[in-house]
């Protein structure tokens, strides 16, 4: 019984450093998927490129979506509790995932998206993978790594009261009578709302 409470404790623990990293790892990579993971340079500099402005080339959107969901997956596991708790860590893991297959094909698509829009130009561009690449990479891995350990140890969390459930629909309390000075008091408000001075 002893074992037992002491799992359960060490469980608990865990609420706070794996939240905290499951958001870290899901914004890192909602910030590094909005940013371009392959840009092109040229051995010709600047001005070789200037004629061929890479838009939105070498962004994958499909992981900031994916991020995104995870992110709201995690507000929603701060918030809830038992198995609804533990549906919505699957879920985040499951987007999770998504992520990191949106960054695994990533590594070449976007490469060959800014390929695409300089094919036939002439110029040839020296094609590299940013830092954002990187840390989206990061930040899909430790997101998906906090998702498993929530769906495993969500359960022993500790969760909001019920006092702050939203009341249930039980009979309604019954009417209070009025005194009879509050009742001059809410005349008086009401007059005050009709634009009369109670002071004149």
């Amino acid at each position: 019984m002893a074992e037992q409470e002491t799992v359960r404790r060490d469980r608990r623990k865990t609420f706070g450093p794996v939240v905290l990293a499951g958001l870290a790892g899901g914004t890192l990579a909602a910030v590094g998927g909005s940013r371009p993971w392959a840009e092109a340079g040229s051995d010709g500099g600047a001005a070789a490129l200037a004629g061929y402005a890479v838009s939105d080339a070498g962004e994958m959107p499909a992981a900031t979506a994916a991020a995104l969901v995870v992110l709201a997956c995690w507000g929603v596991v701060l918030v809830t509790r038992r198995r609804v708790r533990r549906a919505v860590a699957l879920l985040g893991a499951v987007a999770a995932l998504g992520l990191v297959v949106a960054v695994v094909a990533g590594w070449s698509s976007t490469v060959e998206d800014v390929q695409a829009v300089y094919a036939g130009s002439g110029v040839e561009p020296d094609i590299t993978r940013t830092a954002w690449y990187a840390a989206s990479a990061l930040g899909a891995v430790l997101t998906l790594v906090a998702s498993v350990l929530a769906v495993r140890l969500a359960p022993a969390w500790p969760e909001m009261g019920s006092r702050y459930d939203a009341p249930a629909g039980g009979p309604a309390a019954p009417a209070k009578a009025v005194a009879p000075e509050d009742a001059s008091n809410i005349e008086l408000w009401k007059a005050m709302d009709e634009g009369h001075d109670p002071t004149a």
